[in-house]
This record gives C-alpha cells, sequence and structure tokens, in this order.
C-alpha cells in the first residue's frame, strides 16, 4: 500500500465517526432505524473501519524511527492493563458529561467515581491505549496511526464538553462540573461487590487480550 491509499484510509476513518454522529444526520437516520438500531449500526461501522485503519497500517511503507527494547513491552503490558480496569469501571456507569453514559439522571455528583479525576474517562483510556502503543511501535506509520489517535481522545474531550454544554445548558453544566470537583477524590464503596466484579472483569479482559492479540492484530503481545 502506498502512502496515499494509507492516508485514503485515514480520512474515510474520521468520516465515518465524524458524519454520522452530526446531529441533523444522526436524527434522521434515527428516526428510520431507530435509535438502537442507528447504536448498532455505527458501532458496526466504527469496528469496520477501524480493522482496516489497522490492516491499513500493517500494509503501509515501512520507514523505522526507533526500534523496539524489551522494557517497551512491559510499559505497553502495564498501561493496558491500566486501560482494561479504567474501562471496566466506567462503561455502564452514569456520567452526564460524556458519552456512553448510561442512567445519567442518577449521576451524583457528591460520589463522583472516577469522574472525579476525569469527565471522559472513555477518552482518557483511548488516549492511553494509544500512547503506550506509541511506545514498542517505532516505525513510521504506526507512529502515524497512534500518535493521531491518541491526539483525536485529547481533542475529543473539547468536542464533547461543548456538545453537552449545549445540551444541558452552560449553567447547568457548570454547576453540575463544579460539584463533580468538589467532591472526594477517594471514598469507601458502601458495597465493594460491584467494584471488585468489574476489576475483576478488567483484568480478565486484559488477560484474553493478551491472549488473542497474535490472532486478532497479527503480533504476538508476549
Amino acid at each position: 500500500m502506498t502512502w496515499a491509499g494509507y492516508a485514503a484510509v485515514f480520512i474515510g476513518f474520521f468520516l465515518t465517526h465524524s458524519i454520522p454522529v452530526r446531529p441533523r444526520v444522526k436524527s434522521q437516520v434515527a428516526a428510520k432505524i431507530g435509535a438502537r438500531g442507528f447504536g448498532i449500526l455505527y458501532s458496526m461501522l466504527s469496528l469496520a473501519m477501524f480493522a482496516l485503519l489497522i490492516w491499513a497500517t500493517g500494509e503501509a511503507p515501512y520507514v523505522q524511527l526507533w526500534s523496539q527494547l524489551q522494557w517497551h513491552r512491559h510499559v505497553t503490558h502495564l498501561g493496558m492493563l491500566v486501560v482494561c480496569l479504567i474501562l471496566a469501571l466506567t462503561i455502564a456507569r452514569p456520567n452526564p458529561f460524556s458519552f456512553g453514559g448510561t442512567q445519567n439522571d442518577a449521576y451524583d455528583p457528591a460520589h463522583p467515581g472516577i469522574t472525579r479525576w476525569a469527565r471522559h474517562p472513555v477518552l482518557m483510556a483511548l488516549a492511553l491505549w494509544a500512547a503506550v502503543h506509541l511506545v514498542p511501535n517505532g516505525d513510521l506509520a504506526h507512529v502515524i496511526l497512534f500518535g493521531v489517535l491518541a491526539s483525536f481522545a485529547i481533542a475529543g474531550r473539547s468536542l464533547i464538553d461543548t456538545r453537552k454544554r449545549g445540551q444541558m445548558g452552560n449553567d447547568r453544566w457548570q454547576e453540575l462540573d463544579l460539584a463533580r470537583q468538589a467532591g472526594p477524590r477517594f471514598q469507601m464503596p458502601t458495597s465493594w461487590a460491584g467494584p471488585v466484579l468489574r476489576l475483576a472483569i478488567g483484568v480478565a479482559v486484559f488477560a484474553i487480550l493478551l491472549l488473542v492479540h497474535p490472532y486478532v492484530i497479527g503480533v504476538r503481545a508476549l
């Protein structure tokens, strides 16, 4: 694959991630197939384009910028464990500040949980995923891939903040954000069952990713 082909795949990736979620486009598609249908279709499209982008990165011309060292993989393993734990503590939890939250009306800023540390923990996990994969992959195509994705995740925070401010109203958004920041950084849960289960799921997902990495990505993670 030429660099032009690689660039074309990158452009297609961003178009399929930006155009479908524009309010006008999203509302028109959701009106025809329903909100759930839109979510399923968008998830499938995103996954397919991400797989295509990963494939294109492997097929792009190889230009080495730095060599991989043994400790590079250790950094990636540790970082990915943190990513899996963040996602396990985040997914299907109330978060009115970001996308993907469930039962956002039940969000209590006095008990902010992981949102005390970041309004957008999913984007934080995505940025960390890209950053730790950048360390052992020192060829130009992978540096572009993970560098752009990390930057995209970081920049996405401001875009989502702007959208949420518009949806919630600026005064309400600021009031809720100040209450979140005033919440405790650490708080003992009323029940340990839920957090322990989520952490266990995060560790299990991390182990599964290590095992399936050579079959899905084509490169051994260990």
